[in-house]
């Protein structure tokens, strides 16, 4: 036999003779005894590396070698196009995947593709809904660990992330890459349809909804749909009644932390908000942008069964009540009910016998401040409203309206027990106790009862005269 064909004899018996290791746990084979040990620590949970900064242990010495890069801030690995530093090559492999568009993973149920296995791993959450990681406090499951890890800092406060401009903490580090393009304006996210530029790309993504008409989140009591899902979260409150947001001054508790940040306003005389035009300054946004419709005359929003326009969604919110018929105010004492809160705030005046008004040229006062403006007029002769039929004038809208059923001979007001029509509420109300027999004006003096306030006046003169 050549000495060519021992050699090959020699080898084969080598490679025969070479130990092997097997994993008794999961059974995966191993030819170095290192990498078997290695293996063995993801079984045992062993972590023999630790750093000695953040005492942060690890199973292999690799990784504690990697982890160092956090404390001495090293990036060793350069993207050729961007210049972009990472920690670790496989970082930077991975990153290089944004310019080349390359995204080898796909998923098999839905065929979207991910630059990333671990992208791919947790889009598959999506189909089977595991959410494999539970919060100890408030036993709340997520799909990503990553999503625990910033969920627990609302159960501990923490605020690790802080602006270098401003000292303003975050809990996140995505809110604080949002809020330094408040310092810097940066908005590198376009909307392609109507070009209005974002801060971050979740913005934009909200915003298409509103040419797409999208409303993904859906309420499960009474099926309203929203684009947002907070705006849900802020919805159902209404069912469950929680208001957990306390003002530490008053103990006044709020539905939402926008109510409260304008409740606050109350306590600091904060007007932070002005009128470009008239100066006059607001505590809340809102409340601007509806001023500003007052200079522009702008309203938006059209009532579908009158086409009546308005300025503002409470507008026209509290207009349809006349439409339904909606009475959702009660008053506790008299049961009377009112379509607005502002009604029945002013109606409880009548109980209370509460005149907040007070004219300054007579002392009279009133349970409404139109009532004051109206008797203002009495001093000072103004007659603004005028009939377009006679030219008569009026101190008051009012009067002119039931003016004007002189010449339209419009008599809304009708008898339910005789038919007789009336033009005037209060005339019909007169009416009335001619049925009932109601006698509620009383002479002081000689106690005859009188119908009307006009009988008992013109009785008054019979007693002057025998004086």
């Amino acid at each position: 036999m050549s000495a060519c064909s021992n050699n090959l004899k020699n080898n084969i018996e080598h490679q025969s003779e070479v130990e092997t290791f097997r994993c008794e746990v999961c059974g995966e084979m191993f030819k170095v005894k290192r990498n078997f040990q290695k293996h063995m620590r993801i079984h045992t949970g062993d972590k023999p590396f630790k750093c000695e900064v953040c005492n942060k242990m690890f199973s292999r010495s690799y990784n504690l070698y990697v982890h160092m890069r956090i404390h001495t801030g090293e990036k060793p690995f350069k993207c050729e196009v961007c210049d972009e530093m990472f920690k670790v090559k496989g970082d930077c492999k991975k990153h290089m995947r944004i310019h080349t568009g390359e995204k080898p993973f796909k998923c098999e149920v839905c065929d979207k593709r991910f630059g990333q296995s671990a992208n791919l791993k947790y889009h598959k959450r999506i189909h089977t809904a595991e959410k494999p990681f539970k919060c100890e406090v408030c036993d709340k499951m997520f799909r990503h660990g990553s999503h625990l890890n910033s969920h627990m800092r609302i159960h501990t406060g923490e605020e690790p992330f802080k602006c270098e401009l401003c000292d303003t903490m975050f809990r996140h580090r995505s809110q604080l890459k949002v809020h330094i393009n408040l310092h810097t304006g940066e908005k590198p996210f376009k909307c392609n349809i109507c070009d209005k530029m974002f801060s971050q790309s979740r913005e934009l993504k909200v915003h298409n909804r509103i040419h797409t008409g999208e409303k993904p989140f859906k309420c499960e009591v009474c099926d309203k749909m929203f684009r947002h899902g907070n705006h849900l979260n802020s919805h159902m409150r209404i069912h469950t009644g929680e208001e957990p947001f306390k003002c530490e001054l008053c103990d006044r508790m709020f539905r939402h932390r926008s109510q409260l940040k304008v409740h606050m306003n109350l306590h600091t005389g904060e007007k932070p908000f002005k009128c470009n035009i008239c100066d006059k300054m607001f505590s809340q946004s809102g409340e601007l942008k509806v001023h500003n419709q007052l200079h522009t005359g702008e309203k938006p929003f059209k009532c579908e069964v009158c086409d009546e326009m308005f300025k503002d969604k409470g507008g026209i919110k509290k207009h349809m009540r006349i439409h339904t018929g909606e009475k959702p105010f009660k008053c506790e004492v008299c049961d009377k009910r009112f379509a607005q809160s502002d009604y029945l705030k002013v109606h409880k005046r009548i109980h209370t016998g509460d005149k907040p008004f007070k004219c300054e040229v007579c002392d009279k006062k009133f349970r409404h401040r139109s009532h004051l403006n109206g008797h203002m007029r009495i001093h000072t002769g103004e007659e603004p409203f005028k009939c377009e039929v006679c030219d008569k004038r009026f101190a008051q809208s009012d009067y002119l309206k039931y003016h004007k059923r002189v010449h339209t001979g419009e008599k809304p007001f009708k008898c339910e027990v005789c038919d007789k029509m009336f033009r005037h509420r209060s005339h019909l109300k007169g009416h009335m106790k001619i049925h009932t027999r109601e006698e509620p004006f009383k002479c002081e003096l000689c106690n005859t009862m009188f119908r009307h306030r006009s009988q008992l006046k013109v009785h008054m003169n019979l007693h002057t005269e025998e004086r």
